[in-house]
């Protein structure tokens, strides 16, 4: 099996790549049989000379190798026909701007996985950034707020090397006594987690967060059945609300009287309810003053999520009022950070990371006649059609 690591296509630059040059090494001891090709990138975080010096080929050409193994969308004129790709496709759930790339794919012969389609036998997602949108989120979510009421103005963190240099700007500054609220336990809201417990932010009991004040920042940790429950009135069920999702609101109002800061790293499903919601924002009692919603759906769970930011400029004000975007500076606006591309800010250790995954959960599937079906269930395209797991991609791809 000859796999190659390609160069990203996709604008604005992608730094990240699902292999680092260390990650490659154990890769041939543990699969001595494997051949690797890296492509030739000028953007990649880890440069070509890493590789080479290392004794992996770098070419221009991988026209040769089986299996093409990438970050962002490859662009459809840069599709080998014939071959398996690895790549965040955006396509899973019917992105409209990606309905091209997909219907290449299947008039290219590709086989198509997608790195979030990469699951166990349980549909849990094995291999992601999650951690470190967190990690990067939680960073850009204390410098809003630090920026919003001129306290102090944290460096960005793309221009930091890694995750320790976050946390060491994120030490410096001495921050009022506010209460954030944090949602998910993912990976992604445990990345934000992570941080926070790196800032030694005490964390406390949502029961002593919603009712306590305190002279030092405090975070609490939500999961699901903290902020939704049942309309009619009946227990929280975890099954039940992922099968009967609209029989549940938001119970996140609460939250809202008394905190400052909201940090969103949940993952929202289809039909699930808005969590922060525009009459909650606008609301007399409302307290929060910056949301860094990590999780970025927009039009989605968090009202005042109006668009995507991007890494050149995070930030964005938000006028509860009159439910529009001003200047983040303006007195009445709430602070958005709503990146929807935050590994990027952190393309060395987010590789890292990844690539780790990948050698553990993907890679053995090619040698060992995908025994746990990982390559089966994770694959979109094959022999130009749409695998049955796939099937409800089919009107997308139809254009209907």
């Amino acid at each position: 099996m000859k796999f190659g690591i390609i160069k990203e296509r996709k604008n604005p630059p992608d730094r990240r790549v699902v292999f680092t040059p260390e990650e490659l090494v154990k890769l041939k001891e543990q699969f001595p049989l494997a051949e690797i090709k890296v492509e030739s990138s000028d953007i990649r975080v880890f440069p070509d000379s890493l590789y080479s010096d290392l004794g992996f080929e770098v070419t221009e050409d991988v026209s040769d190798c089986d299996v093409l193994i990438g970050v962002k969308e490859v662009p459809t004129d840069a599709l080998i026909p014939n071959k398996k790709y690895f790549f965040f496709s955006h396509t899973i759930k019917k992105q409209p701007y990606n309905r091209k790339l997909l219907v290449a794919c299947l008039e290219k012969n590709i086989e198509l996985y997608d790195h979030e389609t990469v699951v166990n036998e349980t549909n849990h997602r094995l291999i992601g950034f999650g951690r470190y949108a967190g990690i990067v989120g939680a960073y850009n979510g204390i410098r809003a707020f630090g920026m919003k009421y001129e306290l102090f103005n944290l460096a960005k963190a793309e221009t930091l090397a890694d995750k320790n240099a976050l946390v060491e700007r994120l030490r410096r500054p001495v921050l009022p006594p506010i209460k954030i609220v944090l949602t998910g336990h993912g990976k992604v809201g445990l990345g934000a987690k992570e941080m926070l417990d790196a800032m030694k932010i005490k964390e406390v009991s949502i029961s002593d967060y919603l009712s306590k004040s305190y002279d030092v920042p405090v975070y609490t940790h939500l999961d699901l059945e903290d902020y939704n429950k049942r309309i009619d009135g009946k227990p929280y069920d975890k099954k039940d609300f992922y099968t009967n999702p609209q029989e549940y609101t938001s119970d996140f109002e609460r939250f809202t009287k008394v905190s400052d800061v909201f940090m969103a790293g949940h993952f929202y499903g289809n039909g699930a309810p808005v969590i922060l919601t525009r009459e909650m924002l606008k609301a007399a009692g409302n307290k929060i003053k910056v949301v860094a919603d990590i999780s970025c759906d927009v039009d989605g769970p968090i009202a005042c999520t109006l668009r995507a930011s991007t890494i050149a400029e995070p930030l964005y004000g938000y006028l509860p009022s009159e439910h529009k975007e001003a200047d983040y500076m303006h007195p009445a606006a709430i602070v958005v950070m709503a990146v929807d591309n935050l590994p990027c800010e952190l393309p060395k250790d987010a590789s890292e990371g990844f690539g780790e995954m990948f050698l553990e959960h993907v890679i053995p599937a090619f040698y060992n006649n995908d025994k746990d079906g990982i390559l089966q269930r994770a694959k979109i395209t094959e022999n130009g059609k749409l695998t049955e797991r796939f099937q409800y991609l089919q009107d997308y791809a139809d254009g209907k």
